[in-house]
């Protein structure tokens, strides 16, 4: 298994709870120092040692390639968990993307991609993409994704990415299932960390709120649980599949956008990210 962004926020508890079930696990981290501390001590708590820690920064595409590259081995299981949000002023990575789209998706997408062969060589991978119930602050933003034209707003930047991220599932659910690579996407719910550092005393309701070892249980369940077995393409939210809705509801818990999962939609997205990573050059 890797697991992206495996050494903060729920990105430990993920890989805590897969670690105690017996998986060898890759924390894939832009700091491997400060990994390998976690590491270490996911090692001696769950008595499962084959936990290791390779450095990869998710929204440098160089980065990403290396990443790839030094990868040989089949891959059960891959976590898109990594993420940002809420830049308050508009950031671009060194290729000129809206950070946030670059970070939550693009990277996501190149690493996924670069290591389908690893995938298809487990015979039975699961691809899990973390998304937000913010994939309902904005759809893909087709002709500016790096708002070159459109203001930036913190929060539609952050919608466009983690609608990205639903697509993500879709499309390889679409293209990779021959492969037998199942692939489903999902809400963590609102968790008291790091990630939402930016978003200005922006509150969930008391009643919504989760723990980190809650907010990674549908991670968990989509990676490994033998119930999900074939299933793919789909959005879960507290580890029941999602409604889809026309309009975002003042209590979005629970919902998805359809154009998250419109299959014209991801083929659409597939194609340009495939032009934005290189894949045909």
């Amino acid at each position: 298994m890797i697991v992206t962004g495996g050494a903060s926020g729920i990105g430990i508890e993920t890989v805590r709870a897969l670690s105690q079930a017996g998986a060898a696990v890759t924390i894939a981290a832009r700091r491997p120092d400060a990994a390998e501390t976690v590491a270490a001590e996911l090692r001696e708590s769950t008595g499962n040692t084959p936990i290791d820690v390779r450095e990869l920064d998710i929204a440098d595409l160089a980065s990403v390639r290396r990443f790839v590259s030094n990868w040989n081995r089949p891959l059960h299981g891959l976590i898109n968990n990594a993420g940002i949000m809420a830049l308050p002023e508009l950031e671009r990575n060194k290729d000129g993307r809206e950070l946030q789209f670059a970070t939550n998706f693009i990277g996501h997408f190149a690493l996924t991609f670069g290591l389908h062969p690893w995938l298809k060589a487990a015979n039975g991978a699961r691809v899990v993409s973390v998304s937000s119930t913010g994939s309902l602050w904005s759809p893909i933003l087709w002709d500016d994704p790096d708002f070159r034209f459109i203001p930036y707003h913190p929060f539609v930047g952050y919608g466009q990415s983690k609608t990205a991220c639903i697509l993500l599932s879709v499309g390889i659910a679409r293209k990779w299932s021959v492969d037998n690579i199942a692939s489903n996407s999902l809400n963590p719910g609102a968790i008291a960390t790091n990630l939402q550092r930016h978003t200005g005393g922006l509150k969930t309701p008391e009643p919504y709120r989760k723990t980190p070892q809650q907010g990674a249980a549908t991670s968990i369940l989509l990676a490994a649980s033998p119930e999900f077995e074939g299933v793919t393409g789909r959005y879960f939210d507290d580890c029941n599949e999602a409604e889809i809705v026309d309009e975002r509801r003042e209590q979005p818990i629970g919902t998805v956008a359809g154009y998250a999962l419109n299959p014209s939609n991801a083929d659409r997205l597939w194609a340009m990210a495939e032009k934005m990573i290189g894949a045909n050059q």
